[in-house]
């Protein structure tokens, strides 16, 4: 199940960090390495200090974007140490790595973010996760390094998936819900957001602040295909009434 979670980076500054990530990854079973936008890459203190994980950085998928990168994901989280004025769905690593196992049962691929080394991920990209995971870590030094916090999280996720393997196949609960996937999700959210202007509901002033609100509300819920189709089918009757309204 391991091999269908993808490691995604962002913006990674340092060449080394990106090597060194790769051999935490090695060390628990990893395999899907993705870099959106790193400065520079390939690079050979990259590979020096993968230390023979080199294969990882060869299968390396490079984006532009990190729609590119987690797109046909079902599942996203988004790994953090900054508290936010919005309140994300939080994790702790165990359940983390057990949700993410349990998730990629089958053929379903999921993603966990780590944003840049000065500054993590944005609030633009924490919009696309269904859940926050915080390392608790010494309150007055709780900084990791990069490869330091995929190691960590690489670590819980090798011991969920060992322990998955231990469970009777036939009593492995699959979860009969299929949840779109992450560009489906993102569809939804461009739709609602454009239906909210159509229909005058959105305040500039309230504008972000509500539109974050929302994607909390909906990645929390998980839509499946179906589900996505009635909302949708909603937004486009409330645009329709709209429009038919004389001036």
């Amino acid at each position: 199940m391991l091999r269908n979670i993808r490691i995604v980076l962002i913006g990674t500054t340092h060449p080394g960090n990106i090597g060194a990530v790769a051999r935490a990854m090695k060390n628990m079973c990893l395999e899907q390495l993705v870099l959106v936008n790193p400065k520079i890459f390939p690079s050979a203190e990259a590979t020096a200090r993968a230390s023979g994980a080199d294969d990882l950085l060869a299968s390396a998928r490079v984006c532009e974007t990190l729609e590119q990168a987690i797109a046909g994901c079902r599942l996203v989280v988004g790994a953090s140490a900054r508290l936010r004025s919005v309140e994300w769905p939080q994790l702790d690593p165990r359940a983390c790595a057990e949700k993410l196992v349990m998730e990629c049962q089958g053929d379903t691929d999921a993603a966990l973010l780590f944003g840049r080394e000065s500054s993590g991920l944005s609030n633009a990209e924490l919009d696309r996760c269904h859940y926050l995971v915080h390392i608790p870590a010494n309150p007055v030094f709780s900084s990791l390094n990069l490869s330091q916090a995929v190691q960590v999280l690489g670590y819980e996720l090798h011991v969920a998936d060992l322990a998955m393997r231990q469970v009777p196949v036939e009593s492995v609960s699959i979860a009969a819900r299929d949840p779109v996937s992450a560009e489906v999700m993102e569809g939804f959210f461009v739709h609602l957001r454009q239906t909210m202007k159509d229909i005058g509901f959105l305040d500039p002033k309230q504008s972000e602040k509500l539109q974050r609100r929302l994607r909390r509300l909906f990645l929390r819920a998980r839509p499946d295909r179906d589900e996505i189709n009635i909302l949708r089918g909603i937004l486009s009757a409330a645009q329709g009434r709209k429009s038919m309204r004389p001036e």
